[in-house]
């Protein structure tokens, strides 16, 4: 049970510092990337393809330790919406009192949601690279013809868009004050054993 990780002081651990980081550097990256990418469509102009590309890369290496992070600790299936979040959601709509583990429904929806986004934007714009000069390589425009580029740019573009609206919907909804201790823990890395009783079940908790 969660109990078990309550300290002295009354508090559960919910994060380990590695995940407050990681989550803190994807974060950043992402905010960076939607800055660069669509600030130059609305009039202010800059620099901002290689800056664009670096932190792509950056960004790319966090997912990429997070994910192999998740696999060593077989924490993938604790993070992914299934079929019983689903029920554990309809059961909450009902009026029923239902607990969820470390995470509920709506965060691993949440969750879910922006990895496929992600690895849509890394994938393509790895793609989309090839069209840029790097110390790595000569950029080749013709790798591709004219609709599979197109494509592509409708891939990346419609995912970063949409990347945009669930980033301010986790936002709002992360600074709703009944939420504010899931903001407190991605700094803190714990919630207080009561916030744990009132919000979470134990047994699943476990589970996860």
């Amino acid at each position: 049970m969660a109990e078990q990780y309550a300290s002295h002081s009354g508090m559960v651990k919910r994060h380990a510092g590695s995940d407050r980081v990681l989550h803190w550097v994807f974060a950043a990256s992402i905010m960076f990337l939607m800055g660069s990418s669509f600030l130059p469509i609305i009039g202010i102009q800059f620099e901002w393809v290689t800056l664009h590309w670096v932190v792509g890369l950056v960004l790319l290496f966090t997912v990429c330790v997070h994910i192999w992070r998740a696999w060593l600790k077989v924490r993938l299936r604790t993070v992914w919406f299934g079929v019983a979040d689903v029920r554990l959601a309809l059961d909450g709509l009902t009026g029923k009192d239902v607990r969820p583990g470390k995470y509920s429904p709506a965060q691993k929806l949440m969750h879910s949601g922006v990895a496929i986004l992600v690895l849509a934007t890394l994938v393509t714009g790895l793609i989309m690279m090839v069209k840029v000069d790097t110390p790595f390589w000569e950029r080749n425009l013709y790798l591709f013809s004219d609709h599979i580029w197109g494509v592509i740019y409708v891939v990346h573009g419609l995912a970063a868009l949409t990347l945009i609206t669930t980033t301010m919907l986790h936002i709002y909804f992360v600074l709703r004050p009944e939420k504010r201790l899931y903001l407190r823990s991605i700094f803190v890395g714990k919630i207080s054993s009561e916030e744990h009783r009132l919000h979470h079940d134990s047994e699943k908790w476990a589970g996860d």
